[in-house]
């Protein structure tokens, strides 16, 4: 599982002293410690004795099928078959207990005395309400009522009850959780603000896999998680969790549990189909297809096995937003000239059109010399054509999962399991541009130990991006291959407006000049490829297989196409952790501690990530093998410690943990959480919690060196910057747009260049630090009117020191800031380098960073949020929550945008009866989502408020095992965006069969 060579942290050449850590100790440690438990365990076992027995409905009388029956303090379990019988092989000594649990109904523990104890059991319909239990808040079970931080759980019922099209859309229902649509196949939640598609804040584990795609830097949804047949439970903690979860979890976090091979036997079948593109959103009626299986089965209670397996495929949602987000009155735009507004705008940037970037300034042209209403020496600038996503990326979307799952109880105390998870998907992901996902592969292998006090488990994740591509440079390479470079394209607009002023009047002015940059366009244009024809396809396959970023200047159209925009990513993420509940072994506290290690494995590709010990001219170029240079590691390990006391007659419970966090890129870090939880009356709970957390830059924020062109994208660690000069010696980008604004205005010559330096910011950024937030939380959660009434309410605030983020800044090539030779290398002429003209001096120009950097400010964020679920006659059921998320604004303005990306507002309703007549049953979901401000580099934009309803009716058939669910996400079919630059949802009709529980006997 982990490898046994000695793997070097830092490479050769790197600033930074050389680390080892030889990972075979690690291998052979938690080898020799399951060999060791194992037989120490084994050895205490006794004659194995069988009981027997029966579970019914009270209420009907019948059989119950699928109730767990678990033997209290030990791994050692069974579920009943369809008659509601089970029997239970264990080795341990008279008396135990055996619990006995189903959702939907009241727990009972029934003790067995002697071979003559007979568990029929008849089982009480629990109604409702707060009766759940989660471990994903403590990493123990405990009540969900007390648990010490806010805590969201989707049990099975409300999984089958959701209206939503499948468990993991169900997620957007859950009090505090946003969630963003990349794709139809790809979605990621997020809680309290600061949301963006690739979400490094919020951690996503999976049976305690972490889910995330490493190089990619983020989980890819449910792409490689559980099935619809095989989620058991999902459990939600908002806000920080690194206390006890480490680096990744301070916006929060979900644990998706599956179903134990022990527990939930037999045979099931799912089947999916739906319709979406009903009208409105840029695409045909399309249709949308899910095939799942499950497979488990036990032996003697002792070995199991499950296998699972999905296909979906449907047609995607569609970015095609044709709003500008670069409009007139913005300074990269020609406000000097108002007869250019509107759809005749020369730098239009279109939300989702590429290779027309103005706002970034990379794919724009300055056309100097004009003579316009009479006045010489004008300057206007022209943004290049460019491609719409849509004739981009492919429409057709799938994703292909499959997994398999052995577990072996070797006593009744120790269970050891393997599991092995694939998923292929295709989508599109939004960062700093948009990503076409292509037949991304995400793999894992699990082995885990898993006693009643104590677990061991180790992971491996491989990841391979498959044929996907940079959406970005496929645009900016088409453009250049198919239409010339930027000064060849240039010079045939301006040539055209000449063309057109000398045969209307002689002259360029606000009368024409409209018409005249239409027309020139046109000119520019001739022999561009256009979507849709056969050359366009073509050139397009070959620059989308081609895994070289730059953008080269190609002075003739269908000159050899060198600049590529296939995404090539390969990494393994190596994983271990323990931990050991030593609550029975000491009787002041119940302590838990524990501890992981982590070791990404990134294989440099030319484009994301390089070999930083090569020369700056050699990394993003092959070696002589076809390698970029030495694989790239990067590592993380920590250990927690946490301890809980109960005083006042079981009424006052206080927490307190302390874990410890170190990267060997920077300092060890301590993360505390103090908590208390105070019961009042048996059922009135609230709670106090203080935590800190960190978290160290992701791997792609602290490695990239993405080859993007004419931007490109650098990780934060300082040795990145060596030779490049983008951390001490560049300007801020806002600053040079101002600049050249005013310059442009005056002549775009050197001397108004030299007039202006002083809106000239020098960026001085910061040497980067783990990103701290420190949050205090309040709650309280009841139980009321007779089990009828759950309230639940939370209120929080955190503070985020060190925020990472992006920040774009140019640097003068080969000159100092603060020079006339670097003020000079400012001026927007063109891409490349300035010769000398006009008086002018010649310049090289500039090269520009997008950089991962730390915020100068603090930030302060703060919300609250309101659930309540009302079971108010038979089983009717009402709930609804609402919840509130505001930023705190400083006085100064920061180096970047931070992107809060959250609505201040947003509320659920819902209303339902799982059995209005016998086996019928519906529900319906109300969403409403207040309007904000979204923040990006790619797009920045309002997006309006939204509403929609989402309804299911579900129909049992017990004799056949089966169940058929018809549904609609966005009845009403409201067309809404969820994030700008991000694609335009309607609504989405479903029919879906189960049979659950065949072949089980």
């Amino acid at each position: 599982m982990i490898a046994t060579s000695t793997i070097e942290a830092s490479q050769e050449g790197f600033p930074y002293q050389k680390k080892r850590i030889n990972y075979s100790i690690i291998k052979a440690f938690f080898t020799a410690t399951f060999l060791l438990v194992s037989i120490l365990l084994y050895s205490q076992e006794s004659q194995l004795i069988e009981i027997s027995g029966k579970v019914l409905d009270q209420e009907k009388n019948e059989p119950l099928q699928g109730v767990s029956i678990q033997i209290a303090g030990t791994v050692a379990g069974t579920i009943s078959n369809s008659q509601g019988e089970f029997k239970l092989k264990t080795k341990l000594k008279f008396p135990f207990t055996l619990h006995f649990s189903s959702v939907g109904y009241q727990p009972q523990d029934f003790e067995v005395k002697d071979l003559n104890s007979k568990p029929n059991i008849a089982m009480v319909t629990q109604t409702f309400l707060g009766k759940e239990v989660v471990v994903t808040a403590s990493r123990v079970a405990e009540s969900i009522l007390k648990s010490p931080v806010a805590i969201e759980k989707l049990d099975i019922r409300a999984i089958k009850e959701s209206p939503a099209p499948s468990f993991y859309d169900a997620l957007e229902n859950v009090k505090g959780v946003q969630m963003t649509t990349s794709s139809l196949t790809f979605k990621v939640p997020n809680t309290r603000g600061f949301n963006i598609p690739n979400n490094f804040r919020f951690m996503q584990l999976v049976d305690g896999v972490d889910m995330q795609a490493a190089t990619l830097g983020v989980p890819l949804g449910n792409a490689i998680g559980p099935t619809e047949l095989d989620i058991a439970s999902v459990e939600i903690t908002p806000g920080a969790a690194s206390a006890l979860y480490g680096m990744n979890a301070i916006n929060g976090m979900a644990n998706l549990i599956t179903k134990s091979p022990f527990l939930y036997q037999g045979l099931s079948i799912y089947q999916k189909t739906g319709l979406n593109h009903v009208g409105g959103t840029g695409r045909d009626l399309s249709n949308l297809t899910e095939t799942a299986f499950r497979y488990a089965k036990a032996f003697n209670n002792k070995f199991a096995f499950k296998i699972n397996g999905s296909y979906m495929r449907g047609t995607d949602w569609l970015s095609d937003t044709r709003k500008d987000q670069n409009p007139n009155n913005l300074k990269t735009a020609n406000p000097t000239f108002p007869e250019l507004n509107g759809d005749n705008n020369i730098v239009y940037d279109g939300w989702n059109k590429y290779g027309d970037d103005a706002l970034a300034g990379s794919n724009t042209v300055s056309l100097t010399g004009l003579t316009i209403n009479g006045q010489g020496n004008q300057t206007l600038t022209v943004a290049r054509t460019g491609y719409w996503e849509k004739d981009l990326v492919s429409p057709t979307v799938d994703n292909l999962k499959f997994d398999a799952a052995l577990h072996y109880r070797l006593t009744d105390h120790l269970e050891v399991s393997y599991a092995y998870r694939y998923g292929k998907m295709d989508g599109v992901f939004q960062r700093g541009n948009k990503i076409q996902l292509d037949n991304v592969v995400v793999q894992n292998h699990k082995i885990e130990v898993k006693g009643s006090e104590f677990s061991v488990k180790a992971y491996i994740s491989t990841e391979n991006t498959g044929d996907s591509y940079n959406v970005k440079p496929l645009a900016d390479n088409m453009d250049l291959y198919s239409g010339g470079s930027g000064s060849v394209w240039g010079a045939k607009y301006k040539n055209a407006l000449l063309e057109y002023a000398a045969a209307n009047g002689g002259e360029l002015n606000s009368a024409n000049l409209a018409a005249a940059n239409q027309y020139a366009r046109a000119r520019a244009d001739a022999g561009r490829a256009e979507p849709g024809t056969a050359r366009f396809d073509s050139i397009k396959n070959v620059i989308r297989g081609i895994n070289n970023w730059d953008i080269k200047s190609n002075a003739i159209q269908d000159a050899p196409v060198t600049g590529g925009a296939a995404l090539v990513q390969k990494s393994r993420m190596y994983h271990a952790e323990a931990q050991w509940d030593l609550s029975r072994r000491i009787k002041i506290f119940d302590l838990l501690v524990g501890g992981d290690a982590r070791v990404y494995e990134v294989i440099p590709d030319g484009n994301n990530f390089v070999d930083f010990s090569r020369p700056i001219d050699e990394r993003n170029k092959p070696a002589k093998d076809g390698s970029f240079g030495k694989n790239i590691h990067y590592k993380k390990y920590g250990g927690f410690v946490q301890a809980t006391k109960t005083v006042l007659d079981d009424r006052l419970k206080f927490f307190a943990s302390l874990r410890y966090d170190n990267n060997p890129e920077f300092e060890g870090k301590f993360t505390p959480r103090l908590a208390a939880v105070y019961t009042f009356k048996r059922n009135h709970n609230f709670r106090f919690t203080y935590q800190q957390g960190y978290r160290f830059p992701s791997l792609f924020e602290a490695l990239s060196y993405v080859n993007n062109g004419r931007v490109k994208r650098v990780g934060s660690l300082s040795y990145i910057n060596e030779g490049l000069g983008y951390l001490d010696n560049s300007y801020t980008q806002a600053s040079v747009v101002n600049f050249n604004a005013a310059v442009k205005a005056a002549g775009n010559t050197d001397a108004a260049a030299l007039a202006n330096r002083s809106l000239l910011q020098v960026a001085n950024l910061p040497k980067a630090r783990p990103e701290r937030i420190q949050s205090f939380e309040f709650g309280y959660k009841s139980v009321v009117a007779n089990n009828k009434l759950v309230l639940d309410i939370d209120a929080y605030t955190n503070t985020y020191d060190g925020f990472l983020g992006q920040v774009q800044v140019f640097v003068p090539k080969g000159e100092t800031v603060g020079s006339d030779a670097a003020v000079i290398a400012m001026i927007d002429r063109n891409r490349d380098a300035q010769p000398a003209s006009g008086g002018n001096a010649a310049s090289k120009g500039q090269d520009r960073y997008r950089v991962y950097t730390n915020a100068k400010n603090k930030y302060t964020n703060y919300g609250f949020a309101f659930g309540a679920t009302y079971n108010f006659y038979k089983k009717f059921t009402i709930g609804g929550n609402v919840s509130h998320n505001k930023i705190k604004s400083n006085e100064v303005n920061d180096i970047f945008v931070t992107g809060f990306n959250t609505p201040a507002w947003n509320t659920n309703i819902s209303f339902g009866n799982r059995e209005i007549v016998k086996n019928l049953g519906f529900s319906v979901v109300f969403k409403w989502q207040q309007s904000f401000l979204w923040e990006s580099p790619l797009v920045t934009a309002q997006i309006p408020a939204y509403s929609t309803v989402d309804a299911q009716v579900t129909y049992r058939v017990p004799e056949a095992k089966a169940s058929i669910k018809i549904g609609g996400a966005n009845l009403f079919n409201k067309k809404y965006l969820q994030y700008a630059g991000g694609p335009t949802i309607g609504g989405l009709y479903y029919a879906t069969i189960t049979f659950d529980g065949l072949l089980d006997k």
